[in-house]
Formats: structure tokens, sequence, C-alpha cells
């Protein structure tokens, strides 16, 4: 790199973990740490690994610089993960039922990601040597995709969950999503032959720069209550079919009520006898009297005479 390359990668490098401590220091005075903890444990992690990383990278011992930037970025990738799961917890918040199947399904998410980064890791040629490395890329690109997914589902359903663009979650959201856009992209680009390695850097620290002053204006800023208008009706009937399938209720049921009204149809023409009254006109030439006339009743008509 030209000398002048290099001092915009110092400097933009640099910049992460002042503005983590930033993001950090206003997260402890406004007890952010506490609603999301997972998040804080996130940026205090990043500040740590930027303390071992840059000094091994400084004094240029390769060997030590490529394990410790290896494990950074599976603790990265771990905790990233992590925090996707928790913004949706904040999001679902109200509705426990929703909140319990998304639970469910980030475990199945994290399953098949882990599935996917051995069979990558496993199949792959450029593997064979450092094949936890090949999973530990594999996984990042998913946990990547899943950030830019979060942003875009916040998009187009927050005003169904009465969630405001100003809140917090979704400035983490924004931050993380933003951000894993603008490196799938490059990495594409990479991948193609269209980006150099030393711009992809450049564009990768200075997008997270970027990320990192979203989640600054985010903490920095007061986030709104949630809204209880009446166009939170959507998902709170998605939470009520959601207790209905794992609750059924028997007392709507349709079939209980036909059996039970059945049953006491069958209850009353079992104890029900017919009398005829004795003013009733009988066949003359008929020998059976009104007090033969009982259950079960023949019509006059068909008795011989």
């Amino acid at each position: 790199m030209s000398p002048r390359i290099q001092l915009a990668y110092y400097v933009l490098w640099l910049a992460h973990p002042t503005l983590q401590v930033a993001v950090a220091g206003v997260m402890l005075w406004r007890k952010l740490h506490r609603k999301f903890p997972v998040f804080f444990s996130y940026i205090i992690s990043q500040i740590v690994i930027f303390c071992v990383v840059f000094p091994v990278y400084r004094l240029g011992n390769y060997t030590w610089f490529f394990y410790v930037y290896w494990i950074g970025t599976a603790i990265g990738v771990v905790l990233g993960f992590k925090v996707i799961h928790e913004i949706f917890l904040d999001v679902f918040r109200p509705y426990h039922t929703l909140k319990d199947l998304g639970t469910v399904l980030f475990k199945w998410a994290g399953l098949v990601m882990l599935l996917v980064a051995i069979v990558v890791a496993a199949s792959s040629p450029a593997a064979q040597k450092w094949p936890l490395i090949q999973a530990t890329l594999t996984t990042q690109k998913c946990v990547r995709v899943i950030q830019l997914g979060l942003v875009l589902f916040l998009l187009v359903f927050s005003r169904y969950l009465g969630v405001s663009k100003r809140q917090d979650s979704f400035g983490i959201a924004l931050g993380f999503g933003g951000f894993a856009g603008i490196e799938l992209g490059c990495i594409a680009l990479f991948t193609g032959h269209y980006l150099s390695e030393v711009t992809l850097n450049l564009v990768n620290m200075g997008t997270y720069n970027c990320a990192i002053l979203v989640w600054l204006t985010y903490v920095v800023a007061k986030s709104p209550a949630r809204e209880n208008a009446a166009n939170l009706l959507r998902p709170q009937r998605w939470e009520q079919s959601l207790i209905e399938i794992q609750h059924p209720d028997n007392k709507d049921s349709l079939i209980p009520m036909f059996e039970g009204m059945v049953d006491r149809a069958l209850s009353r023409t079992k104890g029900m006898t017919y009398s005829v009254r004795t003013e009733m006109p009988l066949d003359p030439a008929c020998t059976m009297t009104t007090a033969d006339l009982n259950y079960p009743f023949i019509p006059p008509s068909s008795v011989s005479k």
C-alpha cells in the first residue's frame, strides 16, 4: 500500500474503538446496557479485540495476528447473531406467543447455519488447509444476510408492530443491516474481480464506522414510546391465531356441539311413548283398543281387518 492509503487505513481502523467507546459510555449513562445486554457485550468485545489485534499487527508477527484476528472474527459472528435475536425479542415484546415462535425459528436458523458452514468447510477445495476459517467466513455471510433481512423486515412491518423508526432497536438493526448489505455487495464485486482487496478493506472499514455512528446517534437520542393505536390489531390477531393453534378451545368446536345435540335427541326418543286420544276414530273392524296403542305405534290403515 502507498503511504496515503496506509494512513487512511490506520485512521479508519483507529476510529472503530473510539466510536465504540462513545457508544458504550452513552449506553451505561442511559442504562441501555440493561435493555440490550447482548449488543453491549458485542461493543465491549470489539473494543477488547482491537486492543489485542492492533498491537500484534504493529509488532509484525503475522502468525499471532492470523490466529488472533480469526478468533476475534468468530466471536463477532456469534455475538452478531445473538444481537439479531435480542432485537427480535425487543420488537415482539408485547406479543409473547410471537416472541416464543421467533425464539424457536432463531434456534433452527442457528442450527442450519452451523450445518451449512460444516458442509462448505468440508467440501470446499480451498478449505482443506484451514477448514475452520472457511466455516467462519460462511457463517459470517449467513449472519450478514439475516441482518440485512431483519432491516428489511422492520422497514416493511414496523407500522404494524408499533415500532417507530426512532427507537433504539430499529437503529441497532439499521446499523447492522446497512453494513451487511454493503459488505455483501463488495464481496460479490471482489469475487468477480471488479474490486481490489485494498479497496474492499477500505470500504468495509468506512462502512462499519458509519454503522457505529448510526448506533451512537440512536443511543444518544431519546427513544419514543411504542404505539398503541388501532393499527396494532393485525399483530394482535397473529398472536391470537397462534394461541388458538397451540391451545384449541373445544367449546367453540362444531363437532362436539353436534354430537351433544344427537345424544340428547336419541335419549328423548328412547324414553318417549306415543299415546292416542280416546276419541280417535278407529276402524270398526279393528279389534285393538286405545289402551293397546303404545309405542311402537302402528297406523290404523295397516291393521288387518
